[in-house]
C-alpha cells in the first residue's frame, strides 16, 4: 500500500485560480494532510519564473491581451513559459522530506515520469543536461519549473499534448534561443485525448512516488473548478 494522495482534475482552470489551489494544499500537507496531484489545462497565459527575463517576452502585455493571453509572474524556477489549451499541467504538491529527498532528484523524478508516459504513446523522449524538461532531439515537449518552500512542492511540469505551437513564438521558450518546442500532436500527426494522456501520468505518478490515489479522486467525483 502506497502513501493516499489526492488527485484532483477541475479541468480548465484560470492561472490564479490553480495558484491559489496550490497555496491552500501545500498549506495542508504542511500540516501533515495528505499529498496531491493535480491534472489542468489553463486557459492561454504566459508565465514568468524567479530568474525570468521581460526580455524574452517578443510582444507587449497588451499584444498579447489582444491575441487573447495574459502575461504572470510567478514563484517557480526557471524563465518563460507558455500554458494553454490542448497542453496537460500537472502540479504535484508533496512533502520531500518523506521521501529523504531534495529539489534535483524531484526534478529528476518528473523528467523521468514524462520520459515513461511519452514512451506509452510511442514518441521516444530524452533529457537534455543542463536544461531541466523533456527533449524530442532539440526540441522540448515538456517543461518543468518548481519551487520547494519548507519542504513542500508547488508549481510543477507542462506537457504538451495538442497544444498550439503558435503561441510560442510570442516568446523565447525557458529563455533558449536555440531551441525548438514540440509536442505530441505535432511529432505524430494525431489528436490525444486528454483523459487518457491524465490517466497514463497518474499512473506513472503513482509507481514513481510510491502513492495510491483514492477511486473517486481517479474519476474526478466530487472536483470543481
Amino acid at each position: 500500500m502506497g502513501t493516499r494522495c489526492t488527485l484532483l482534475r477541475p479541468g480548465p482552470t484560470p492561472y490564479q485560480h490553480a495558484w491559489q489551489l496550490q497555496q491552500r494544499i501545500a498549506g495542508d500537507v504542511r500540516g501533515g494532510a495528505p499529498p496531491a496531484l493535480i491534472l489542468l489545462e489553463h486557459p492561454p497565459v504566459y508565465t514568468l519564473g524567479v530568474r525570468g527575463k521581460t526580455e524574452h517576452v517578443l510582444l507587449s502585455q497588451e499584444a498579447l491581451l489582444s491575441r487573447g493571453a495574459e502575461v504572470q509572474r510567478t514563484d517557480r524556477g526557471g524563465d518563460v513559459t507558455f500554458h494553454g489549451p490542448g497542453q496537460l499541467v500537472g502540479y504535484p504538491i508533496i512533502d520531500l522530506r518523506a521521501y529523504g529527498q531534495g529539489p534535483v532528484w524531484y526534478v529528476r523524478t518528473l523528467e523521468a515520469l514524462l520520459i515513461d508516459v511519452l514512451s506509452r504513446f510511442g514518441i521516444v523522449a530524452a533529457r537534455w543536461p543542463g536544461r531541466p524538461g523533456v527533449w524530442v532531439a532539440d526540441a522540448k515537449i515538456a517543461a518543468i519549473g518548481v519551487r520547494v518552500s519548507r519542504g513542500v512542492t508547488t508549481h510543477g511540469f507542462a506537457l504538451n499534448v495538442n497544444t498550439d505551437l503558435a503561441y510560442f513564438q510570442h516568446i523565447i521558450p525557458c529563455g533558449l534561443a536555440d531551441a525548438g518546442v514540440t509536442s505530441m500532436q505535432h511529432l505524430t500527426g494525431e489528436q490525444f485525448a486528454m483523459s487518457e494522456v491524465e490517466t497514463e501520468v497518474a499512473d506513472a505518478f503513482a509507481r514513481l512516488f510510491a502513492v495510491e490515489f483514492a477511486e473517486e479522486a481517479l474519476a474526478g467525483a466530487g472536483i470543481g473548478s
